[in-house]
């Protein structure tokens, strides 16, 4: 009975464990050279294994940004009624995986989202609005093209569903029930597929990687409007401090562009959270993360990683809200 604790116990603490505790999972190395928390499909599984995740993420943005330059509540307030001064965008996300054969894994993800967002008005009242409930869910399919003890090529092909809510409201000051603004939605409204291409490999204590996906919207919404296309390309580098333990740098860029079609109910005047044409961007984000892996005993193996970043470079059309910091966090259970 106490065999299962002990081994986990050295896992943690540095003391050498055998690598192919479990089955179906490879070697200990290979999921310690895993992505950081915040990266997400990058690896496929042994066939019929099971993983089985739980992820939450969060960023804070604080201010407004046109182009590099940060602007005062003044400034927004010259030519809006309101000025938003800051939101926090939280997301639970359950995720589970499963390996067809060596090559081929299908992957589903469901979210649920919250936002808050703070705002304060010409007249100096200030107030919050919020929205909660499920984002898009996400199906994909994962394809490792190439597949060797450190390096491994895979493409991914996924579509996103429009599952989450784009009617989401709130009270303001001038409207009870009011329908919020694009970055305050749940969802796109639209079928978005997600093509991507993902590289890891390694040497001794070291890995390495990079992924690029993409977010393209297909069509129009049911109010009229489509979120811009996005591109996110994310590279790496991981350290195995520890038979159980790897720290990792990442510097993750993304692009997106600005509404195609407007809101009817929505007015671009108020406040610029409203205006179609304010939405798009491009940023770079160093973060830094830690990964923990406890072989399985009986149960299935366990890894918990954690990542928290900041941007290094930001560029909005603005005005529009500028990030702060962001905060990554995820648990996987393998079978």
């Amino acid at each position: 009975m106490k065999k299962p604790i002990i081994a986990a116990a050295l896992a943690v603490f540095g003391a050498p464990v055998q690598a192919d505790v479990h089955r179906n999972h490879g070697s200990h190395h290979e999921h310690l050279s895993q992505a950081p928390a915040g990266v997400m499909g990058d690896h496929v599984h042994r066939r019929g294994d099971w993983m089985f995740s739980y992820s939450y993420m969060r960023m804070h943005m604080d201010g407004m940004r046109d182009g590099s330059d940060g602007l005062s509540d003044g400034e927004v307030l010259a030519d809006y009624m309101v000025a938003p001064l800051r939101m926090d965008m939280e997301m639970h996300m359950l995720g589970a995986m499963y390996a067809v054969n060596d090559s081929f894994t299908v992957m589903a993800m469901l979210p649920y989202v919250k936002k808050d967002m703070d705002h304060i008005t010409r007249m100096g009242a200030r107030f919050t609005t919020r929205s909660e409930g499920v984002g898009d869910v996400r199906l994909s399919g994962l394809y490792g093209l190439s597949r060797t003890e450190q390096r491994n090529i895979l493409v991914s092909l996924g579509v996103s569903m429009p599952s989450g809510d784009i009617d989401e409201s709130d009270d303001t000051p001038a409207m009870n029930d009011a329908q919020l603004p694009y970055p305050m939605q749940l969802g796109s409204g639209t079928w978005d597929l997600l093509p991507g291409v993902t590289y890891t490999d390694g040497f001794g204590a070291w890995s390495w990687g990079g992924q690029v996906v993409a977010t393209l919207r297909l069509g129009d919404n049911d109010n009229d409007y489509s979120l811009g296309d996005r591109l996110e390309l994310s590279g790496w580098a991981s350290y195995r401090l520890a038979p159980a333990w790897s720290a990792s740098l990442r510097l993750a860029g993304q692009t997106w562009g600005d509404v195609d079609g407007e809101d009817p109910q929505l007015n671009p005047a108020l406040v610029p959270t409203a205006d179609p044409e304010l939405q798009g961007g491009r940023r770079l984000d160093l973060l830094a993360g830690v990964n923990l892996f406890v072989p399985g005993n009986g149960f299935g193996a366990n890894r918990v990683a954690l990542e928290a970043g900041l941007p290094v470079y930001e560029h909005l059309d603005g005005p529009q809200m500028s990030a702060d910091w962001s905060l990554s966090a995820s648990w996987q259970v393998l079978f």
